[in-house]
């Protein structure tokens, strides 16, 4: 199965990142195939280098990188939602791994996938997925 996931909050506001995380990563050692994980809204801040944790949190930013480098994942960051946090220039953004697109409306979360023939009844191959 193809996959995408936009994830919306920022790392430690809410449960959403770490459910976001989880699922991808489950997702990608059960062989199905994530596309891109989008990070929209707060979810930008997953992207920043700032993020220290105690050390006896978990590093969130890391776990993201760590997922990207490990299964050659695609994490992208929106730009415009990246300026209004102040995380555009200056050295902010982790730089590992994401990348910043602008929105263009949502094309850049599914952009690649087929568009299924809505009179075919058989399965769509490909979902996204919405956390946050």
């Amino acid at each position: 199965m193809k996959l995408a996931v936009q994830v919306n909050e920022g790392p430690y506001q809410h449960q959403a990142t770490d459910s976001a995380y989880h699922f991808t990563k489950a997702a990608l050692e059960k062989g199905h195939e994530v596309f891109r994980v989008f990070f929209y809204h707060d979810g930008v801040n997953n992207g920043t280098r700032l993020t220290t944790p105690p050390q006896d949190d978990r590093n969130i930013v890391n776990r993201w990188t760590e997922l990207a480098e490990k299964y050659d994942l695609d994490l992208v960051l929106c730009v415009a939602a990246a300026q209004r946090r102040g995380l555009v220039g200056g050295g902010v953004l982790a730089q590992n791994g994401q990348r910043l697109v602008g929105m263009g409306g949502q094309d850049d979360l599914v952009g690649e996938f087929r568009t299924p023939d809505l009179t075919d009844h058989s399965m769509i191959d490909a979902h996204a997925v919405r956390i946050g």
